[in-house]
């Protein structure tokens, strides 16, 4: 095991290795850049006096490599490290760290294009069906996940399957985040200290870092193709197939697909920002 110190931190923190990571790998890593410059201001944050932590402030004193997993040609996918945050009377926060960074979650919208436009009726969600192993899950009903490659388009394995199935491309133009229309530029808590978080949801902030900006993109189709589209994407697989697409009425969504937090998370923020008007 090796150890350097971080210097971008005050004062640096040492860091152990593991073998089969390096310190330039570590510090390529774009999750766990995002993870301690995040770290960093929120700690800065107890400076205030108005802090409720102002009077024994948390302190990053090291970080412990747990493990990593590489993703194809050598890139890192996940990072577990450990964490000690203590502050000088020997409090200590919770630290164990699952690291993989950001992705996006897509509420991709149909609706015939005989009903006015405005209205919500007959409105249709695309939804994916696919193994999820870390649920324990075969067959989990979620929105579509993925990224937005370099120009900004939706990208994935989700996003392929939707052009396979329907013809569907989804560029970056059209999408709405949902996310940023959702979160102000700022969080600041109950002190009025600010924190520097994503715009985005946090699935499982007690152990992950991971963080999700949710989009919106409506489309409105002839109804014959709709009706066929719901015929035909049932969320059934053929034989050895991975993943398959549903279609879920917009209204049922909050319950056929209520184990996804991507879901949950999109369908709240679609009728608040609706009912505020900012849709």
């Amino acid at each position: 095991m090796s150890t350097f110190k971080l210097l971008s931190t005050s004062p640096p923190v040492p860091v152990n290795l593991i073998p089969e990571l390096s310190q330039d790998q570590l510090l390529s890593f774009p999750a766990f850049k995002t993870w301690i410059n995040t770290l960093q201001h929120s700690l800065k944050t107890q400076e205030s006096k108005a802090h409720a932590f102002s009077s024994a402030p948390y302190k990053l004193r090291k970080i412990d490599i747990q493990a990593v997993d590489f993703f194809g040609g050598g890139r890192i996918g996940f990072v577990k490290l450990k964490a000690e945050v203590s502050n000088d009377q020997g409090e200590k926060l919770p630290g164990s760290v699952f690291l993989r960074g950001g992705s996006v979650g897509m509420m991709l919208i149909l609706q015939p294009d005989d009903v006015p436009e405005g209205s919500e009726t007959d409105k249709q969600v695309i939804l994916t069906v696919q193994p999820r192993v870390p649920a324990g899950s075969l067959t989990l009903a979620e929105l579509p996940a993925g990224m937005l490659d370099d120009s900004g388009t939706f990208a994935g394995g989700a996003a392929k399957e939707i052009a396979e199935e329907v013809g569907l491309e989804i560029p970056a133009d059209d999408l709405i985040n949902l996310t940023e229309l959702a979160i102000p530029s700022h969080s600041s808590d109950a002190e009025g200290e600010e924190e520097r978080l994503q715009r985005a949801v946090y699935s499982s902030p007690g152990g992950s870092d991971e963080f999700v900006p949710l989009f919106l993109w409506q489309k409105r189709v002839k109804r014959d193709t709709l009706k066929a589209w719901q015929g035909k994407l049932t969320g059934l697989r053929d034989q050895g197939e991975k993943i398959a697409l549903k279609l879920c009425p917009l209204e049922a969504l909050w319950k056929v697909a209520a184990r996804d937090s991507k879901a949950l998370s999109a369908w709240a923020m679609y009728q608040g920002l609706k009912n505020e008007g900012k849709l």
